[in-house]
């Protein structure tokens, strides 16, 4: 078992899950990674690795991608060219999951140079995304008098393709996490249905709607 091919599977099993926006449970991630030729032991030393690295955040329960550091990680082993599946038989799950990674990935789309708050360019990491979003926050909060309560879906709509869907809802969630954003639910009166779609659906806390700023 190489460690740096098993970390990287564990974290794009626990992304596919649903990591970056809540807590995956210890059984359901260790059926997905552990073969019946091995035990969970086996993994202790490279959930404690990752958990170093700042990578996944561990409780008594289950395991979550922390910020975007789980995602810079992934992203940067399966581009390095040195990730490989071991063995002859590669799980359903991991080939659909790596498909899923591939259609997200942030590429240069046509009409890029069109500018967004005086910036132009698909955004590539979540730290590109951070200072992005909190200024277009501020800009926004200013322009459109919202008081300190800015829609997502106007985030969204601001940035458009300079950013895939999922992303977005990744990185803003593990924004919440890092406490820069608090995202909020329920919805605006006389909302479309656009906007909602275009808000962030939460399996545990419905449509969030709003994002502000913890004062």
């Amino acid at each position: 078992m190489t460690s740096k091919n098993t970390s990287t599977r564990l974290l794009l099993a626990l992304w596919d899950l649903g990591g970056t926006q809540q807590e995956v449970k210890k059984g359901q991630l260790t059926k997905r990674i552990v073969s019946k030729s091995q035990k969970v032991a086996d993994y202790q030393g490279i959930f404690e690795d990752l958990q170093k690295q700042g990578a996944i955040a561990i409780s008594k329960k289950g395991y979550s991608l922390t910020s975007g550091k789980g995602l810079e990680v992934l992203g940067e082993a399966l581009r390095s060219g040195n990730f490989k599946f071991e063995g002859t038989i590669v799980g359903t799950w991991a080939a659909n999951a790596l498909v899923k990674w591939i259609s997200q990935i942030d590429v240069a789309v046509t009409g890029a140079d069109v500018l967004v708050n005086g910036k132009s360019g698909a955004i590539v990491s979540y730290d590109e995304f951070k200072p992005e979003i909190l200024d277009l926050f501020d800009t926004l909060n200013t322009t459109s008098s919202y008081s300190g309560l800015v829609p997502i879906w106007h985030l969204r709509q601001t940035l458009g393709k300079r950013v895939s869907l999922d992303n977005f809802n990744n990185w803003i969630m593990a924004m919440q996490s890092e406490q820069l954003f608090y995202l909020q639910s329920g919805e605006a009166r006389g909302a479309t249905e656009e906007q909602k779609r275009n808000s962030i659906n939460s399996d545990i806390r419905g449509l969030l709607f709003f994002a502000s700023k913890p004062s």
